[in-house]
């Protein structure tokens, strides 16, 4: 056998103790974050938690400071360009930013109203403000107008010279906003808004949107028998809707009391319209910055090679992977929800309707990074904006085969027309389908009746007993 030599090239990926802690330190979400970063602080004396600077720069600057005292090069991560149509406050929340960041509701607040409106700072300009804390004012302790309703609305117009209309659509955006329910005129309204606010496929929801509509007296005396009666519905469904219903929170101020139960999620990102344009900037509650203790840095370049200086310069270094690879986290974030919003700035304004096809790869493209990346910061995070506060996945659609619009958008505008179709003559789901091409979307039948079926919305045979209520939109307050 006669030996050979030969030489080949290749590539491996090596992932630096630095890189693998960025990398996990995208995916953690609010809590873990916070976990993490009280476990190294109690670890680690070479950290301290900023107080004054609670959060990363949007442009970057803070984080090429630190990476340069700390004698670190500047990572790809702080390289990425930024987009120029974006006003994002600085590191400072200066002006309109600081004084809206401030506001944001501290998991401590007791009152419930007070939480309510520490979170419609975000959203709501001063005036419209006021006006929501004079409906949470007529509000009893269980969240319901303690007056009547039109009396108060006449007070309240005369008192902030601003025509009903937008009084009234404060009230609307307090009913459907979180809590649902509250500043409701009785116990249906306040149910019905609830209902529409539970999230899709929601099994019995239209059967129990017709019984608070029609049916409340049966209801309270538990007559299931003549609600089935009165709306022709089996007694089964009945009985499934009415479950439905008994799971709703009757007292809506009451839940609103112990975020803790309610389930209540702090936002990462913060997004609100300002100056002519949209606004995006991190939450400082869930953004906390650690500095590496510039005292005990002096001393150490002083000590020489002494006793225990070696773990600590260990210490050391471990702070500074730690503060840079938190600067990379919230770069990253902040890039990411920027050109998030900036795709789905229609959604914000108009409704899921308006939701526009986006995927994990066009963000990572305008950002520069790996689909990947993307995926991780997303994944956990949510962002506060005046339509709700969602994940961050939630603004990711799939484009519709053969159309320009996103299959979230489509399934919205199937919910219009069913919920507006009149009550004696349901459309089929081919006339939905019909009526979809003439508005520019062409999509199968079968189509039509997945998205119908995805919101718990029964076929057209069976909604000819009785007309699906509307589902309440949120008024636009700002």
């Amino acid at each position: 056998m006669k030996a050979t030599t030969s030489v080949q090239m290749s590539q491996q990926l090596h992932l630096t103790p630095q890189l693998l802690q960025s990398i996990r330190l995208l995916q953690l979400d609010a809590q873990q974050l916070q976990m993490e970063i009280t476990r190294v602080l109690e670890q680690n004396p070479m950290l301290e938690l900023d107080e004054e600077n609670a959060t990363v720069a949007a442009d970057g600057e803070n984080d090429a400071a630190d990476a340069d005292s700390a004698g670190l090069e500047t990572a790809a991560f702080d390289e990425l360009p930024e987009p120029s149509m974006w006003d994002v406050p600085s590191a400072g929340w200066s002006g309109e930013g600081e004084d809206r960041m401030q506001r944001i509701a501290e998991p401590g607040s007791s009152d419930p109203f007070v939480r309510v409106l520490e979170r419609l700072s975000l959203e709501l300009d001063p005036k419209s403000l006021e006006i929501a804390g004079f409906w949470l004012e007529h509000c009893d302790d269980a969240g319901y107008l303690d007056g009547d309703h039109s009396a108060l609305l006449l007070r309240a117009c005369a008192r902030f010279d601003v025509a009903a209309e937008r009084i009234e659509a404060i009230r609307q955006h307090l009913l459907h906003g979180e809590p649902a329910g509250l500043a409701a005129r009785d116990a249906g309204e306040c149910l019905r808004a609830q209902l529409a606010a539970l999230p899709s496929p929601c099994a019995g929801r239209p059967l129990a949107a017709r019984i608070l509509e029609h049916c409340l007296a049966e209801l309270a005396a538990h007559d299931h028998a003549a609600i089935a009666r009165r709306l022709e519905a089996e007694a089964g469904d009945v009985a499934e809707a009415v479950g439905l219903i008994l799971s709703l929170q009757p007292r809506p101020a009451q839940a609103e009391a112990d975020p803790a139960d309610a389930g209540y999620v702090i936002p990462d990102v913060v997004v609100w319209h300002g100056g002519g344009q949209w606004r995006v900037a991190l939450n400082p509650a869930t953004a906390p910055k650690l500095n590496v203790n510039a005292g005990y840095e002096r001393a150490l370049a002083q000590a020489g090679d002494g006793e225990g200086a070696g773990r600590l310069r260990e210490l050391l270094q471990e702070a500074r992977w730690l503060t840079r690879g938190l600067s990379m986290r919230y770069d990253t974030l902040l890039r990411t929800a920027k050109v998030i919003v900036e795709r789905q700035a229609a959604f914000l304004e108009r409704g899921d309707e308006a939701m526009a096809p986006l995927t994990l790869k066009e963000v990572a493209d305008a950002i520069g990074m790996h689909e990947s990346t993307v995926s991780r910061i997303t994944s956990g995070k949510y962002v506060q904006t005046p339509r709700g506060t969602f994940e961050l996945k939630h603004f990711f659609a799939v484009r519709l085969e053969g159309a320009s619009v996103s299959g979230a958008a489509v399934r919205a505008m199937v919910r219009r027309l069913i919920e507006s179709e009149p009550a004696s003559r349901p459309l089929a789901d081919d006339a939905i389908a019909a009526l979809l091409a003439r508005q520019g979307v062409n999509i199968a039948r079968r189509t039509v009746a997945k998205y119908r079926e995805q919101l718990s919305i029964a076929p057209a045979r069976e909604r000819r007993r009785g007309a699906v209520p509307p589902t309440p939109a949120l008024a636009s307050a700002g």
